[in-house]
């Protein structure tokens, strides 16, 4: 039987700080990466093509190794597995990675562990999509209620969600299921673009980009905020002049006020009229964002690309603490818990948006979206997923979005696999630090450096 036979992680970086590309408050250099995970087999895929799983989380720059040294002692417990077996129990998968106790101890669940557990859980996630010829969500929604069910990691949650009550959300979706995809495959899921708004973009660049993104067909956008009141106000009225008053605006502060200061801002920026303010304060702060929600009103409170897990999404959903679940496929254990959030959020009815800026993140998060629809929540009220428009090209199966006259939206994804498998030529020329960028960047460095010194 065809066995898993060898792991290859590699940290990959790119230079997008250059351009201010995913500048924001917090974070003002960062340089999109991943820890990206192959795992290799003697199998072959449905059409004789080698078959591996390919998977990855999102990073900044600095600290990618050590992540990847976490996936690396992760990923070494799936060499030897039988691949029949594995894609039959991927929950025994999960719990199998997330059982070793020492590695739970620098969680748990949380941090380095947890980021490294999702990019070797999204590879095996990919591994078992692509020896069943499907795409992830494709593979996931055909799956019986029961069976997804068993996917999902519950434990900690039964104080809010039952596996009964699971159960019954799954159910309920079922019926349906056809007509909404084929609603998908002629509209697109919904999507927002937040490619215009990064911090670092000058006020010429901001204004161009906002206008582009209405012309591409984009209802919603979104702005960085948080450095400076005064710029802010000034770049919001820029954006509003550019995209007009009918299309809906949001912003993000990624988490740098304090409570105060996040409802005092949010009140001074609402004459924009805005949909939501992001990431309004710490994410561990469940009690916080529960009072910006209810002072900020009728500006809507959205976070978790950096919520730990599913834990913390159940509080800030039992607390009412979030109008929308943005949860993160890097950030989260991959698919199990994924699942688990999706369930927590349809339970409360609070819509799932989930981030995606950053470099394989929209790849991912299409599957997310589309199964959320087809097989858990069935409803697109109030739902859209963030779209950023960089680095797509160094992805084989790329993720594209369309605008089909209702408003840009992400194109079903139909190749299968979990759309997480970079282009070799990627991965070499940006591999940290000996790839080919980065070498030519320190050499033309230390040049730059010996000239100074001369």
């Amino acid at each position: 039987m065809p066995t898993i036979t060898g792991v290859e992680i590699t940290d990959v970086r790119f230079p997008t700080s250059l351009q201010a590309d995913g500048s924001d408050a917090m974070n003002a250099d960062a340089d999109y990466s991943a820890v990206y995970v192959v795992l290799h087999t003697d199998g072959t895929a449905p059409d004789g093509a080698p078959l591996a799983g390919h998977g990855l989380t999102f990073t900044i720059g600095r600290g990618t190794d050590v992540v990847a040294l976490a996936a690396r002692y992760q990923a070494d417990l799936l060499v030897g597995r039988d691949l029949d077996e594995l894609a039959a129990d991927m929950g025994g998968v999960y719990r199998d990675l997330t059982a070793d106790s020492q590695l739970r101890w620098l969680g748990p669940e949380k941090g380095v562990v947890h980021l490294s557990l999702a990019a070797v859980l999204n590879a095996a996630w990919d591994l078992a999509a692509r020896r069943a010829a499907k795409p992830l969500w494709r593979l996931l929604a055909d799956l019986t209620p029961e069976q997804l069910v068993d996917v999902a990691d519950l434990r900690y949650l039964s104080d809010a969600l039952t596996r009964d009550e699971a159960l019954a959300i799954l159910r309920a979706a079922a019926p349906g299921k056809a007509e909404r995809l084929a609603h998908l495959e002629r509209r697109g899921y919904p999507a927002y673009t937040t490619s215009a708004g990064w911090l670092g973009y000058d006020d010429a660049k901001l204004a161009r980009l906002s206008r582009e993104a209405v012309e591409a067909g984009y209802r919603h956008v979104k702005l960085k905020v948080g450095a400076n009141l005064e710029d802010d106000v000034r770049r919001l009225g820029i954006a509003r002049e550019a995209i007009g008053p009918d299309i809906t605006l949001m912003i993000d502060a990624n988490q740098v006020w304090d409570v105060p200061q996040a409802i005092e801002w949010v009140r001074a920026l609402s004459g924009f009229d805005l949909l939501w303010i992001e990431e309004p304060t710490s994410p561990d702060d469940v009690l916080g964002h529960a009072a910006v929600r209810e002072a900020v009103a009728p500006v809507r409170v959205a976070t978790g690309e950096h919520c730990h897990n599913r834990v913390m999404f159940k509080q800030l959903l039992q607390a009412g603490a979030i109008d929308y679940c943005q949860l993160d496929t890097g950030r989260l254990a991959s698919v199990n818990e994924i699942v688990a959030v999706l369930l927590l959020a349809a339970k409360f009815g609070v819509p799932v948006c989930p981030h995606a800026g950053g470099v394989g993140l929209c790849e991912m998060v299409q599957h997310v979206s589309v199964l959320d629809y087809v097989a858990v929540s069935g409803s697109l009220d109030g739902r859209v997923t963030e779209f950023v428009d960089h680095l797509h090209e160094h992805f084989t199966d790329p993720c594209v979005v369309k605008d089909a006259g209702e408003g840009v939206g992400y194109v079903v994804p139909s190749e299968p696999g979990y759309s997480t498998q970079m282009h070799p030529e990627s991965v070499a020329r940006f591999r940290f630090p000996d790839g080919e960028y980065w070498s030519a960047a320190r050499l033309e460095a230390a040049d730059g450096d010996a000239a100074v010194s001369a």
